[in-house]
């Protein structure tokens, strides 16, 4: 059966990016849908009516969620799991219609969107399009995106006349989605006003990248071969993720990308449900380098290993190891921790 939740005014339901398998019907107060607008991006906020349901398609279809789930006014919260929902759904078909016509209306206006984006970019070759396309979702600070568009410029133009500013922004995409987390955090571009991805605004910081001249201002061979890998990732092609990730680990004298490839050799062990692996993958890696730049969220994802093996108190150790660090206390490892922690009951 569905649960009554109650949300405190400024608490947050659900942040964009979050895996969720809950439905929600807003029963009273009031909750704002935050996220931006994929043509022109500026930021939307959508006011949700007493009686409407939210968190539908990305709980249903398993897939991460679009936006922020904001509560402006202290709010009681019908909340389903997905089955429940499905079942309750099923027998009501008003219910049925009335998701319809909302899904209608939101391609409708997500295939006129991008029919704009199509138009004004058409003029455009396609790797300068690619790579404005990251700056677009840097500057937006939706940084999985950013990092995706980035790894697949690398991959295509791994010689291209923007490769070395392309390695730079990657950088950047990866370091503020694991210190901020997406739509959080300081825009890593200069300026704050919004463009399509055709036309980069001109407060951006950075000047026009030039063609290296010399083969010492391109991106490394190891740091191509790695973006590359993690292209391979959030692809969700993690066996053959984990074999570059691997072959990258042993072979490079870079420390600094081999340690990245010793990360996420364990991410790619953990989304593959090899949680035993997962974990003596990482217990490796603490003892070997104890700094190790990523270590908040080796001890978050060691922790997820221990809880999905069923064992909650060895979770729970390392999420309060997570939350006790010194560093960030709005960094992306001690949120998730914090959720964690309080989802299992923890303090």
């Amino acid at each position: 059966m569905p649960k009554i939740g109650t949300y405190r005014a400024n608490s947050v339901i659900y942040f964009q990016g979050d895996q969720g398998d809950k439905v929600f019907v807003l029963q009273s107060g009031r909750v704002s849908l935050n996220y931006n607008d994929i043509e022109t991006g500026k930021d939307i906020h959508e006011v949700i009516q007493t009686g409407e349901f939210f968190g539908v398609k990305s709980a249903m279809g398993r897939y991460p969620r679009e936006e922020n789930a904001v509560v402006l006014q202290d709010a009681a919260i019908l909340v389903f799991t997905a089955p429940e929902f499905e079942q309750f759904a099923a027998s009501n078909i008003r219910i049925i219609i009335k998701m319809l016509k909302v899904f209608s209306n939101q391609l409708r206006r997500i295939h006129k969107q991008v029919e704009n984006l199509m138009e004004n970019t058409s003029s455009v070759n396609p790797e300068t399009g690619l790579f404005r396309t990251g700056e677009y979702y840097l500057r937006n600070r939706m940084f999985s995106q950013a990092r995706y568009v980035f790894s697949r410029y690398l991959t295509y133009y791994p010689s291209g006349r923007m490769t070395e500013q392309a390695g730079r922004f990657l950088e950047t995409a990866e370091t503020s989605l694991a210190r901020y987390g997406d739509g959080k955090g300081p825009a890593p571009l200069a300026g704050t006003s919004t463009t399509k991805p055709s036309a980069p605004s001109s407060a951006v910081a950075t000047p026009e990248p030039k063609a290296p001249a010399a083969s010492g201002q391109a991106i490394s061979d190891v740091a191509k071969d790695y973006y590359n890998a993690v292209s391979i990732l959030t692809q969700e092609k993690y066996q053959e993720a984990l074999k570059e990730f691997k072959r990258i680990a042993e072979a490079t004298d870079d420390q600094e990308y081999a340690g990245k490839a010793q990360f996420d050799m364990g991410r790619c062990l953990f989304a593959m449900a090899q949680w035993d692996a997962a974990i003596q993958h990482f217990t490796g890696i603490v003892q070997r380098n104890p700094r190790h730049a990523d270590m908040a969220d080796i001890l978050f994802i060691m922790g997820q290993s221990w809880e999905k093996k069923g064992d909650a108190a060895r979770a729970q150790g390392f999420y309060k190891k997570v939350v006790s660090m010194p560093g960030d206390e709005d960094s992306s490892a001690r949120i998730k921790a914090k959720k964690a922690m309080n989802a299992m009951g923890g303090a």
